[in-house]
């Protein structure tokens, strides 16, 4: 039986266990366009930057996910949003990151936005490629070998977007 998720607001008490999440991921390289050594408290900022909505998503009082969403352009593009998504490599398969992408439709809805869109959803994670799509995201924008994935080479980024209805 798995344990009922709860998605909350990120708190400072968070940091260690968010970076406890955050750190494998990185450092795999294979998902993420971030420098795979980038330091923790540059990864903490990134993560939790300006503008940033930061979620946490826990499992029996452990953080076993994150997500942030934000603004995805300002002025005319404001309107639609854009997020980052990451689980605990060893709670895959638990329904976290489905939740937190349900959690974080809703929470963009609430907040007016009328689309959200990933910028860079890397082809080869089929894992949030295929999430995506169920969830309704259609592939709108391919950049072929856009990231240098450390195992398969230069793989291609899609553009992946999903509107969200007027509020």
């Amino acid at each position: 039986m798995t344990s009922e998720i709860t998605i909350r607001h990120f708190e400072p008490r968070d940091r260690d266990a968010l970076w406890r999440v955050l750190e494998p991921v990185f450092r795999a390289g294979d998902t993420y366009a971030i420098d795979p050594d980038i330091p923790r408290e540059d990864a903490l900022a990134y993560w939790c930057g300006p503008g940033r909505q930061v979620f946490s998503a826990v499992i029996d009082g452990r953080l076993v996910g994150s997500y942030f969403l934000v603004r995805n352009q300002k002025g005319g593009g404001s309107h639609v949003c854009n997020c980052g998504f990451v689980t605990d490599p060893d709670q895959h398969g638990r329904g976290i990151a489905r939740s937190m992408l349900a959690h974080a439709l809703a929470s963009a809805r609430s907040a007016g936005f009328r689309a959200m869109q990933f910028n860079f959803v890397i082809s080869s994670n089929l894992r949030a490629v295929a999430l995506w799509e169920r969830a309704g995201f259609k592939i709108v924008g391919r950049l072929p070998g856009a990231f240098n994935h450390p195992k398969e080479g230069y793989v291609d980024a899609l553009v992946m977007h999903k509107p969200l209805g007027a509020t």
